[in-house]
């Protein structure tokens, strides 16, 4: 056991904060057991009704569906189908479009396919190094930790966080320069001679195209962009030959070149020859309980089951041969562009709290108010739940079963613990619910099970093959797709013997750097970076519910070097506003000697006057339209001056 900020940080099968507490949402006093109607209770057939009669006064593109990450894989598998198949409309997305698209999208391209990890964490044990570029672990997944106990750790990371105090280099850049220190630390691996020539002839493809633009970004250049220093960078070179791993998150890329800066750092690990061995790898850390297996099956944009592409005809008529149907629509609008289209007129939403966890929050708050319908299935009342017009309330995690997918593409089986309370019903039951007002009951079962075994034959022969999995095998032993028979043994590691392009090539992809998406001025001239605390999660609508939670980490706050606080005129525990070109947040200041002095941190869990993203920039990644949550231009104003 060690301790982070004062809260006991789990070891070997231990839980964090947010772990051992999570029970008590099960029987909050304010969890919602009836369905409501504009805020009065109704029963679950007048509610479905109601929604049922409504949607069919609207044209099929007229009707969107939000999703989550957190839905198990039965849920936003049966999502998918529901809204391309009952409502018939391309206008679906979910909330990890702002969690692990852009490395998603960066997967896609280097290596052909997308898994977070391809490789079981505990690999991780065995490691000599360990790079984890624009993550924090120790406060966002503790029991993490443990896989990396024997490792030395480069940090990359703006602010010194909890994990930065493990590291064994902590590397601070400015945020916005990720791209820009990965492309320094590829020149650095060529002119040390660490590069591993022989992987890159017989295993990879474009070395030459992608050095061409990092040759121009030697050491020092590096350091003037993004304050790295050269012998830091040449340490951190140095540090990664070996058995090491390369590893993002969500701070490298929640930018308008997200996909770009996973790409550069996948370049670097196929320069040092570590993707496809036994022993050392790249991987992607999910944010979400369900980020991987959210993602593979249906209620993202342009995808089917399986991670299929909706836009392939080949897939596309292997699905509409599985679901019985005869057309289905096409690819919609990513996440942040469905909660800000105006030619909409409803809207479902299914386990997110985008009011909260949507970038320019003020603005998607207005465009949900301003729609004829919005529909939340919740299971305590979010801020997005407050604006619906009807809100079900589902099950957790307790009182169902089904599975997940964790982020090293591992199925894992969730057991029904105890029953829900009374009125409450799970998200296949209201998913059946309306489509049976819609017209096509039959085509939608509400018993897990039989969902997962219809989402076997849907994912058979994709990407993401589950048709080999049942329940008795997870029940039995770990399986991580794909699993192409029930004879298969599953696919712990992949790319061993190739990768999944056509030539069995890994492919360096040629990036560079273009800053910030909003560059600080004369105006602004402070850069916020937003993130995860320890006791809180995602919006906070369920950790803000939990006692112990909120006495730990009561109220939004801003974190700040003491220098840029005493320039702005404050002091630490005072109020502040952080004003950025969309908005206001209120929040304490905290200040922090170890921040930079040109930025300032602010959690994103908490809501009205201190949602982060009120200040959030919406500008989004050309390929996998992840909004840039991660930097954009503020400054600091005294709050007190108001009185």
């Amino acid at each position: 056991m060690s301790v982070i900020d004062g809260q006991v940080a789990p070891g070997p099968g231990g839980l964090c904060q947010k772990g051992w507490t999570a029970g008590e949402l099960l029987r909050h006093p304010g969890r919602l057991t009836t369905p409501l109607i504009h805020g009065e209770p109704a029963s679950w057939d007048e509610a479905l009704d109601f929604v049922a009669s409504r949607i069919k006064e609207f044209e099929p593109d007229e009707v969107a569906v939000f999703g989550g990450g957190g839905l198990t894989n039965e849920k936003a598998y049966l999502l998918g189908k529901f809204a391309r198949v009952a409502l018939k409309t391309s206008q679906i997305d979910y909330n990890g479009r702002f969690c692990m698209s852009s490395a998603a999208a960066a997967g896609n391209k280097a290596f052909g396919l997308d898994r977070g990890m391809p490789f079981p964490l505990t690999d991780l044990r065995s490691a000599d190094t360990v790079l984890l570029a624009g993550s924090n672990p120790a406060e966002t997944m503790p029991p993490f930790l443990r896989h990396l106990e024997g490792a030395r750790l480069i940090v990359i990371d703006p602010r010194r966080t909890p994990t930065a105090e493990r590291a064994t280099l902590h590397l601070q850049p400015a945020p916005g320069t990720d791209l820009a220190l990965a492309l320094g630390l590829l020149h650095t691996a060529v002119i040390e001679g660490v590069l591993d020539k022989e992987y890159i002839s017989s295993r990879t493809s474009g070395f030459d195209e992608a050095w061409r633009i990092a040759a121009q970004w030697w050491p020092e250049h590096t350091e003037r962009v993004t304050g790295v220093s050269a012998a830091d960078q040449r340490a951190a070179v140095h540090m990664l030959a070996g058995r090491s791993y390369i590893l993002t998150g969500r701070g490298t890329e929640q930018h308008a070149s997200g996909t770009d800066n996973v790409s550069a750092w996948i370049n670097l690990a196929l320069a040092l020859g570590l993707p496809g061995r036994v022993g050392s790898g790249y991987g992607c850390l999910t944010g979400q309980g369900n980020g991987q297996g959210g993602r593979e099956h249906g209620q993202k944009a342009d995808q089917l089951p399986g991670y299929r592409k909706l836009d392939d005809p080949e897939a596309r008529r292997y699905i509409m041969d599985v679901w019985g149907v005869d057309w289905l629509p096409g690819p919609g609008r990513s996440a942040y562009e469905l909660l800000n289209a105006d030619d909409l007129k409803a809207m479902l939403v299914f386990g997110s709290n985008p009011v909260v966890s949507a970038p320019r929050a003020s603005g998607v708050a207005d465009r949900l108010r301003a729609l004829d319908l919005l529909v939340v299935a919740d299971f305590v009342m979010s801020e997005t739940a407050a604006m619906a017009d009807v809100v079900f309330p589902v099950t957790q995690w307790a009182e169902e079963d089904g599975t997940m997918t964790n982020l090293e593409g591992r199925i894992i089986r969730r057991r029904k613990a105890l029953d829900p309370p009374a009125g409450v019903r799970s998200d296949l039951h209201l998913i059946h619910g309306l489509a049976a007002r819609l017209g096509c009951a039959e085509k939608f079962l509400t018993e897990p099970k039989e969902v997962f075994e219809e989402l076997r034959r849907a994912s058979a022969g994709g990407p993401a093959d589950y048709s080999g999995v049942t329940y008795e095998r997870l029940d039995a032993e770990q399986l991580h797709w794909p699993v192409p028979s029930v004879e298969h043994p599953g696919t712990p590691r992949l790319f061993l013997d190739r990768f999944a392009h056509p030539d069995g090539l890994a492919r360096f992809i040629p990036v560079d750097h273009r800053g910030p998406a909003e560059p600080p001025d004369d105006e602004f001239p402070l850069q916020a970076t937003t993130g995860r605390v320890l006791q809180h999660y995602q919006s906070g609508a369920q950790t803000r519910r939990i006692g112990e939670l909120m006495k730990a980490v009561p109220e939004m706050y801003v974190e700040m070097h003491p220098d840029t606080a005493s320039r702005a005129g404050l002091a630490s525990g005072e109020p502040a506003h952080v004003v950025s070109r969309r908005g206001t947040v209120t929040a304490t200041v905290r200040c922090v000697a170890s921040m930079r002095a040109d930025a300032v941190f602010l959690p994103f869990h908490f809501p009205g006057d201190g949602r982060a993203n009120l200040l959030t920039n919406p500008a989004l990644d050309p390929t996998s339209r992840m909004p840039e949550f991660k930097v954009c231009a503020v400054r600091l104003e005294r709050a007190c001056d108001e009185s």
